[in-house]
């Protein structure tokens, strides 16, 4: 991997996305090779490199086709910070509501959790054996004679340190007790693998993450101030590493020392040097949404003053430009921005010119029909059926869908699509949910163990909601 590009050929991308995603060829394809693209272009030569922009991509499609799965499969597969953000959401600058330049913020936060997690999988097995010695520590001075009470601090400011003109104690320092013997060590580690131990409590330091004065901020945009301003003072002395005692059980407390061994091993600097490396190079921006700014120009102000304005800030956000974040300075010349839209009334010509030029491709995805519903169904590796059968047979009840069962929920979603809103392959789940209601409700108290669903069963079910329009709006 260069950058966080993983080398997968499109063939292998579009391989991996059909293990989830049924048809839809053109869209596997176009991202494929727009994934591809980033690793031939971490190949070339460095003069060069900069110059390469990325494809964007607008995918058209009416709502429960794949777009959305589409991207987020794809930043899965790349192991590439991934953002879905509705354009909708955004406001021209000067109007209330969230600019532009916050989905590459957030980016940003993504990439910092996805980077920290691979770095403390890394350290993981130095971190379970650093937290095992501490509990040891811990077990055995809990076992051991109470230590002399603390000499008085001779001064009263030992412990603390000042800033600026205030001093802010920091507590006497504590006398160390003495360290157990390492046979009474070992025997401990054994008792603690053996879960003898599970039923121990130890005290342990835990951060204080409750910080009532904090919760200022309520209006909508001042979500970065307060996340900005518990930052800052974080930094300060007083404020920074506060801790709170708690008594727990051992493996609750082994958790929680995992977790504070692995962040001391973690070099966030470099966390955060990595997070922006990848944001830059290997991020995906999902601009789901784009048509609800999209719109003929009309006269005369509206509620839709601000949808050109909205598209003239996104302008240099996807064309290349540098967002400041608190990590540093963020440059979007090369995210990969996949926008989305279903184009029911608006058009990708309605957008403004400017932007309709960095998004070079363009794909269009299909209605679902009868046999994609089939596929759905059953193709995929997290396929509905398989996701009830699942569910169910936490109940002891195991559930066996026929071909026929199959292919007669498919009738009926295709169905219901074209008789009201067609919200494609999410239509399934309300039809799944209306054949299965009085199984899932009775499943906890059914003397069966086996419940095989035909056909039959499917048209008793849904025939008599689907026949009664009013029913079918409702329910269907």
């Amino acid at each position: 991997m260069t950058d966080g590009v993983r080398n997968l050929t499109p063939r292998e991308i579009v391989g991996e996305l059909d293990r989830y995603i049924v048809g839809q060829q053109k869209a596997k394809r176009a991202v494929a090779v727009a994934l591809r693209n980033r690793w031939r272009r971490q190949q070339v030569e460095p003069d060069l490199r900069d110059e390469i922009a990325p494809k964007n991509i607008i995918m058209i499609g009416p709502t429960g086709v794949g777009k959305t799965e589409i991207a987020r499969r794809l930043a899965k597969l790349a192991n590439a910070p991934f953002i879905k953000v509705e354009a909708s959401k955004f406001t021209e600058v000067g109007y209330v509501g969230r600019d532009v330049e916050a989905m590459i913020r957030d980016l940003v936060e993504i990439a910092i959790g996805l980077v920290r997690a691979e770095e403390v999988e890394a350290v993981q097995a130095r971190a379970e054996d650093n937290a095992e010695k501490r509990i040891l520590e811990l077990l055995a001075r809990k076992s051991a004679p109470a230590a002399p009470p603390a000499p008085a601090p001779q001064s009263p400011q030992s412990g603390g340190q000042m800033f600026g003109p205030f001093f802010v104690p920091g507590g006497a320092p504590q006398p160390q007790a003495p360290r157990a013997p390492t046979s009474e060590i070992e025997k401990l580690r054994e008792k603690l693998r053996a879960g003898e131990l599970d039923d121990e409590e130890v005290e342990i330091d835990v951060q204080d993450n409750a910080s009532p004065f904090m919760q200022i901020f309520g209006a909508h945009g001042m979500e970065e101030m307060e996340v900005n301003l518990r930052d800052m003072l974080g930094q300060l002395p007083g404020f920074r590493g506060k801790t709170k005692r708690r008594s727990l059980k051992v493996p609750e407390a082994l958790e929680i020392l995992k977790q504070q061994e692995a962040e001391k091993l973690v070099d966030m600097d470099r966390v955060q040097r990595e997070a922006l490396t990848r944001t830059q190079q290997a991020g995906i921006v999902f601009l789901d949404e784009i048509d609800k700014v999209a719109g003929r120009q009309k006269a005369g102000a509206g509620p839709d003053v601000s949808r050109e304005g909205v598209q003239r800030d996104l302008l240099p956000i996807v064309e290349g430009s540098t967002v400041s974040t608190k990590y540093g300075p963020v440059k979007t010349d090369h995210i990969l921005f996949v926008a989305a839209g279903a184009f029911h009334v608006a058009e990708v010509s309605d957008l403004i010119p400017e932007l309709q030029g960095r998004f070079p491709i363009r794909v269009e995805l299909d209605n679902l029909e009868t046999a994609d519903f089939v596929r759905i169904l059953t193709e995929p590796q997290n396929s509905l059926t398989r996701q009830y059968e699942a569910l169910l047979a936490t109940e002891g009840l195991h559930l066996e869908f026929t071909e026929d069962a199959v292919v007669a929920l498919a009738e009926y979603a295709a169905e219901a699509n074209r008789r009201s809103e067609n919200i494609g392959a999410r239509r399934l789940h309300t039809i799944l949910e209306a054949l299965l209601e009085e199984v899932s409700f009775s499943a906890p108290d059914m003397s069966e163990d086996r419940l095989r669903i035909d056909a039959a069963m499917v048209r008793a079910t849904l025939q008599p909601i689907l026949s009664d329009d009013d029913l079918a709006k409702y329910i269907l």
